[in-house]
Parts: structure tokens; C-alpha cells; sequence
């Protein structure tokens, strides 16, 4: 089959579309015929070096996918050839086929088959970290850090659909979009202070939870924002791995930070939050209250420029990468 490898770490023009060892299903796998594949910040990091696959992982970049089943391991339940899937992968998903583990599967639900490859890395992140760690309710008041990105996207489709007020921070150009999924209140963080925001918007009061991507450079300001008994869930590294932390302002709201992530992962631990997705996530999608939110789709073979696209911060929503119908060879 074909992938896009990385031959040396480096820029996006360190993608290369080229020939590799077809996947082999292991007992508990199934191999899936991808269609598209979710472009995600983990796959820039992977292709500058600094975030590699965990060990058994394919080495090719793509944490979700969709397709159709080509095969099914000895021990797969519940799954056939010829269905159509999107999978939460640790790897591998720019590709023409990956091995996934059944755990990993979920039906595409209502929505375009190739757009649904755009759903389970955000949805298994934002439902993950917003309802099982944050404990994220009906009343509560979200602020959700870069809104117009496909997990910001996500997060305030979510939490709109859960009955809770949203805040999110955003450029000026995105705000119109983000209204119409569910934010009642948009921030403009290169012009605006979103801690003084907050406030204003609250009474003072402060949001009862904040879904962060830019860690260390927003930590102090993030848990000034935060409400008594406040919960700050970090998932991103976008401003540092290192900041300051004030314990006294965190011991006066008697509030938590909580930072996860998701690739590395057992198993175990992801196949249950592929289910409870399923099941509390699902239905939401099949309602129509959320859906797939794609910029663009663009070939697997023009991967760099997607990578580019993502990096700059222009885009709203997902980058998709679609399986090209003809060959390819260097990607730039």
C-alpha cells in the first residue's frame, strides 16, 4: 500500500506519499480501507519530531480515520467486512489501509461517510476531558480556548447540546461561525483580555470549566478565570510546557488543573471512551445536534499543504485528507 512517511523529521515537505508494507490484522484488529483522515496538531509534532508513536503504533502520522472493513481478526466481534467505520487511531491513518483495534471502532453515524473521518480524536478528547475529568453539566459555564480549531468546533457543539453557556476565544473572522454552533459568548484574544471578559460576562463569578490547548502561557490567566470549585482540563501545549503556578489562587477557589492525553493511552482506557462516545455522543450526532465541522478536504498526497493550512491557524473546523484515486510520489 501506500502512506505518507516521514523519511526525516523536519517541515511540512518532510511528508512523503510513498510505498510501505501492507497492514496485517492482529486477532483483536480489523483492517480498515481508509477513505480520509483527520488532520490533527499531534501529526504536525510527529512530523517535526517531537511527538512519536507509541510503541506498536504504525509510524506513519493520522490519529482518526474513515472507511470501509477489508477484514476482520479471529477474536473481532460485532464487526464485518463491508461496514462502514471511523476509528480513533494511535497512528496511522494517512494512509490507503490501517489496522485498528475492534475497541477503536464506531459506526459512521449520520453525516457524510467521508466527513465522519473528521469525529473521533475530538470527539473522544473534548467528551473525555469535558464530561468524565471536568465532570461538565447542564448550568455549568464553559470557556473553551481557540473555538474556531476542530476541537473547539466540537467542544461548544457539545456543551451547547448539554445545556451549558459557552465562552470561547477566537479571531474576529470565526466569531459569526462559532455563534452558530452554540457560543453565547465569543472572545478576540488578540485584541481582548479573556480573563477580564470572563468577569464581565460572569458578574465575576468566573466559568465553571476550561478546555485549554495552550498550556503553559495561559495557566496563571486561565485559573485567575476560573470560578470557585473551577475545573481547568489542559490538552495542549500550543504556549509552553512551563509556567508558574500560583497554589494560593488555586487553594482559595479550592479549584483543580487536570492535564491528559489520549494516543498513549491502554487500550482499555480508550476502547471505553470510544464507548461511551458511542453512547452519549452518538445520539447527539444522529439528532443533528452535532456534526462533523471540515474546512476542506484535499488529497493524501497534498498532506503538506494541510499541515501548512493547519499550522497557520486559517482554517475552521478540520482538515481532511482524502485517498487519492491515482498514484503520487514526494509530497510539497
Amino acid at each position: 500500500m501506500r502512506a505518507i512517511t516521514i523519511p526525516e523529521p523536519g517541515g511540512p515537505d518532510a511528508l512523503v506519499w510513498a510505498e510501505v508494507p501492507d497492514p496485517e490484522p492482529g486477532p483483536d484488529e480489523v483492517i480498515v480501507d481508509v477513505r480520509a483522515s483527520g488532520v490533527n496538531r499531534a501529526d504536525l509534532l510527529q512530523r517535526q519530531g517531537h511527538y512519536p508513536p507509541p510503541p506498536g503504533a504504525p509510524a506513519y502520522p493520522g490519529l482518526e480515520c474513515s472507511g470501509v472493513i477489508t477484514e476482520v481478526g479471529a477474536e473481532v466481534a460485532g464487526w464485518a467486512v463491508g461496514q462502514q467505520v471511523c476509528a480513533l487511531l494511535a497512528g496511522g491513518g494517512y494512509a490507503e489501509r490501517v489496522a485498528v483495534p475492534a475497541g477503536q471502532l464506531l459506526p459512521v453515524p449520520a453525516c457524510d461517510p467521508v466527513d465522519a473521518a473528521a469525529l473521533p480524536e475530538v470527539a473522544c478528547t473534548v467528551w473525555s476531558n469535558l464530561v468524565q475529568v471536568a465532570r461538565l453539566g447542564a448550568g455549568d459555564t464553559l470557556l473553551v480556548h481557540g473555538g474556531g480549531s476542530g476541537i473547539g468546533t466540537f467542544a461548544i457543539q457539545l456543551g451547547a447540546a448539554l445545556g451549558v453557556t459557552v465562552l470561547t476565544t477566537a479571531r474576529e473572522t470565526k466569531h459569526d461561525r462559532l455563534r452558530e454552533l452554540g457560543a453565547a459568548h465569543i472572545i478576540d484574544y488578540r485584541e481582548q483580555d479573556f480573563v477580564e471578559e470572563v468577569g464581565r460576562v460572569t458578574d465575576g463569578r468566573g466559568v465553571d470549566v476550561i478546555l485549554d490547548i495552550m498550556g503553559g502561557s495561559y495557566l496563571g490567566r486561565n485559573v485567575s478565570a476560573l470560578s470557585t470549585g473551577g475545573r481547568l482540563v489542559v490538552i495542549g501545549m500550543q504556549g509552553g510546557r512551563k509556567a508558574e503556578l500560583d497554589l494560593g489562587a488555586l487553594l482559595t477557589k479550592r479549584a483543580s488543573v487536570t492535564a491528559t492525553s489520549l494516543r498513549s493511552r491502554p487500550l482499555a482506557e480508550k476502547a471505553e471512551i470510544v464507548q461511551g462516545v458511542r453512547d452519549e455522543v452518538w445520539p447527539l450526532v444522529e439528532a443533528g445536534r452535532i456534526r462533523p465541522i471540515v474546512d476542506r478536504r484535499l488529497p493524501m498526497t497534498e498532506a503538506a499543504e494541510a499541515h501548512r493550512l493547519v499550522q497557520s491557524n486559517d482554517h475552521f473546523g478540520k482538515v481532511l485528507l482524502t485517498r487519492p484515486a491515482g498514484g503520487g510520489s514526494a509530497v510539497s
